[in-house]
């Protein structure tokens, strides 16, 4: 279904007959709305897809769901890739993630994490940069728990919903894919994104 607080979302949505659950419009996050729609769900596991990944591959969403089916004790994971285009890497809309030996993030950041000191070392060292895809998936307890949580510092300095949890000292697992994000930011990539549906639409 969709969560939306905009009553031009759902008129848009009309035509096409899916689900539409209008949700207050004084959430913080896209997180904090979900949990609104998961009060009333009783699904074990919710899976938010937001909105600015229109193109995301059912695989990488498939992948992100199973650490919690792996791990009773994983509350909530999300997924990224690695980062090929230099110029991604200091785009403030393009979120970088680092993360523990374990999978399990470190930090997020607008900023290009991490910070290669030596030069030598920006020649000699192999690619590091790993995007953020734009996808969550909680257990519908803790999801609900952190509807409850206030918002943290370092969420509220760099936009990051997910920044609540780490900031807490809770777990987020991070799954690596090969899918290559396609985030809609910009009138740009909104049309950047028209031309690539109108491209496989006509296939």
């Amino acid at each position: 279904m969709i969560a939306t607080d905009h009553e031009r979302v759902v008129e848009a949505l009309r035509p096409f007959n899916v689900p539409v659950v209008m949700t207050r419009a004084d959430h913080p996050s896209g997180t904090d709305r979900i949990a609104e729609v998961a009060e009333g769900s009783d699904a074990d596991i919710i899976v938010n897809v937001q909105g600015d990944e229109p193109l995301i591959d059912p695989g990488t969403i498939d992948a992100t769901i199973q650490p919690l089916l792996d791990d009773p004790d994983l509350q909530m994971s999300t997924a990224c890739n690695l980062i090929t285009k230099p110029e991604l890497i200091t785009d403030p809309n393009c979120v970088k993630v680092v993360c523990d030996a374990r999978g399990r993030a470190l930090y997020f950041s607008r900023s290009p994490i991490p910070y290669i000191r030596d030069a030598a070392d920006r020649a000699a060292v192999p690619p590091c940069y790993w995007q953020h895809v734009g996808l969550y998936v909680y257990r519908r307890e803790f999801i609900l728990r952190y509807a409850k949580m206030p918002q943290t510092p370092l969420e509220k300095l760099e936009k990051l919903e997910q920044l609540r949890v780490l900031e807490n000292g809770l777990s987020l697992a991070v799954v690596e894919t090969e899918y290559d994000s396609i985030g809609v930011d910009s009138p740009e990539d909104l049309e950047r994104v028209r031309k690539l549906i109108e491209g496989k639409s006509s296939c």
